[in-house]
C-alpha cells in the first residue's frame, strides 16, 4: 500500500549546521590520532572514523525531525480554502505549537483514507459533514472525545459519548459571480437553474462523495416535495439539470467562481461572504425561494492516531473562545453562539431569508446517504 506523508518542510539552518559539526567532530578526531598510527591502523582509523561521522550525522539529523513530528497533528479535511481553515490553522500553530497540514480531501475520500490505514493510522483528527460523521462513527475509525467547552454544544449537534461534535455550520444556497453571467439575472430558485439560459453555468460538488454535494442534494429535494425516504425530486430535478451541462468537481471551488469558470456554485453562505467582504469580489448569496437546509461540520478524534495529544489539543483549540471567533469571522455560525459578534452577524442575509432554511435529521440523512449516491451516479452518467 502506498501511504502519503505530509512534508515537515527543510530543516532550519541552525539544525542543519549541527548535523554538519557532528559530521565533521568525529573525523578531526580520527585524523590526529592516525598520524601516530602505521599504515594499516591508519585505515582502520579512517573506517572507524567514518562510521562514526555516519551515526553522528543521522543522530543530528534525527534529532530536528523527531521534534517537529512531535509538534504536528494530521488532520484530513482541512483545505485552507474552505471554511477560513488556513486563518485557524495559522492560529493553532501561533497558540500552541502545533502543525496542521493542510488537506483538501472531501469527507468522502477521507473515510476512505481512514479505513486503508486502520491497522497504521496516519490521521489525527478529521474534519467531516456531519452526515459523514455518522458513516466515520459506523466503520471505527474515529475514537471518543469530549474537548474543552463540550457542554457549551447543544446536545443534538454532538455525538453522546464524544464521537464527533459541531464546530460551526453553514446554509446552503447559490454563491453566484454576477460578473460571470454576462448580463443574465441571478437565479432565485432551485427551478431557475434549470433555464437553458443557465447552460454549462452551474456548478456543485459530486453528491456521491463530496458532504456538501450531498447537502445541495438533500436541499433540493426538500423543497421541491421530498423527503428523506423519498428522492424523487431530487433524482428528477438533477435529470433535468443534466441538459444544461453542470460541472461537478470532487474538491472545494472557491477559485473557480471567484475567477468566473463556474459562475453558479451550491455552497454555503460563508463562502460567499467571505468571497464579498473579503475578496470584495462581485458575487451574491441567494437562499432559493423554494427553501434550503442548514447544516454543521463537525470534527473527531481519529481511533489511534499516531499524535493523539496534539489532536486532543488542535479539537479543544478549534471551541476555544479564539478559535470560534476566527470561525465567525470568516462568516460561519460558530457552534458557540456566544462567538457570533454583532458585526460578523451584520454581513449574513436578513431573517427573513434565513427563515427559509430549515434543519433537518441528520441521523436519517447519514442512513440514506450511500443509496443516494449510488443512484445519482446511475443518473448523472
Amino acid at each position: 500500500m502506498i501511504r502519503r506523508f505530509a512534508s515537515t518542510g527543510p530543516l532550519s539552518p541552525s539544525p542543519a549546521r549541527d548535523v554538519l559539526r557532528a559530521l565533521a567532530a568525529p573525523l578531526q578526531r580520527m585524523r590526529r590520532l592516525s598520524c601516530a598510527l602505521p599504515s594499516a591502523a591508519k585505515s582502520a582509523a579512517r573506517a572507524a572514523a567514518s562510521t562514526a561521522a555516519l551515526v553522528a550525522g543521522l543522530a543530528a539529523l534525527g534529532a530536528p525531525l523527531a521534534a517537529q513530528a512531535e509538534q504536528t497533528a494530521i488532520c484530513y479535511n482541512c483545505p485552507p480554502e474552505w471554511a477560513d481553515w488556513a486563518s485557524q490553522i495559522q492560529a493553532i500553530q501561533k497558540e500552541t505549537g502545533i502543525r496542521v497540514p493542510f488537506d483538501n480531501k472531501n469527507s468522502g475520500q477521507s473515510i476512505a483514507q481512514l479505513m486503508a490505514e486502520q491497522k497504521s493510522p496516519v490521521a489525527d483528527v478529521v474534519y467531516l459533514g456531519v452526515s459523514s460523521a455518522f458513516q466515520a462513527k459506523d466503520k471505527g475509525v474515529i475514537a471518543p472525545y469530549k474537548p474543552a467547552h463540550w457542554n457549551d454544544i447543544p446536545a443534538d449537534l454532538k455525538d453522546p459519548q464524544g464521537y464527533w461534535f459541531a464546530i460551526h455550520s453553514g446554509t446552503l444556497g447559490f454563491f453566484v459571480n454576477k460578473d460571470a453571467l454576462e448580463g443574465k439575472p441571478v437565479p432565485r430558485s432551485w427551478a431557475d437553474l434549470l433555464k437553458p439560459e443557465y447552460k454549462g453555468m452551474v456548478g456543485y460538488l459530486d453528491p456521491s462523495s463530496a458532504f456538501v454535494g450531498y447537502a445541495g442534494a438533500v436541499a433540493v429535494n426538500l423543497a421541491l416535495g421530498g423527503s428523506l425516504d423519498n428522492f424523487q425530486p431530487a433524482f428528477d430535478w438533477f435529470s433535468k439539470l443534466k441538459a444544461n451541462q453542470p460541472i461537478v468537481p470532487k474538491q472545494t471551488a472557491y477559485a473557480r467562481v471567484l475567477s468566473g469558470e463556474i459562475p453558479i456554485l451550491l455552497d454555503y453562505d460563508f463562502d460567499a461572504y467571505r468571497a464579498k467582504y473579503k475578496d470584495h469580489a462581485n458575487v451574491e448569496f441567494v437562499i432559493p425561494k423554494e427553501g434550503t437546509i442548514s447544516v454543521p461540520y463537525v470534527m473527531s478524534l481519529v481511533k489511534n492516531g499516531p499524535h493523539e495529544a496534539n489532536g486532543k489539543k488542535v479539537l479543544d483549540f478549534v471551541l476555544s473562545d479564539e478559535g470560534q471567533k476566527l470561525w465567525a469571522n470568516a462568516w460561519l455560525r460558530p457552534v458557540r453562539a456566544s462567538a457570533l459578534s454583532p458585526e460578523a452577524a451584520s454581513k449574513f442575509l436578513p431573517a427573513t431569508d434565513y427563515a427559509r432554511a430549515k434543519s433537518v435529521d441528520f441521523a436519517r440523512m447519514a442512513a440514506q446517504q450511500q443509496a443516494f449516491g449510488e443512484r445519482y451516479l446511475q443518473i448523472m452518467h
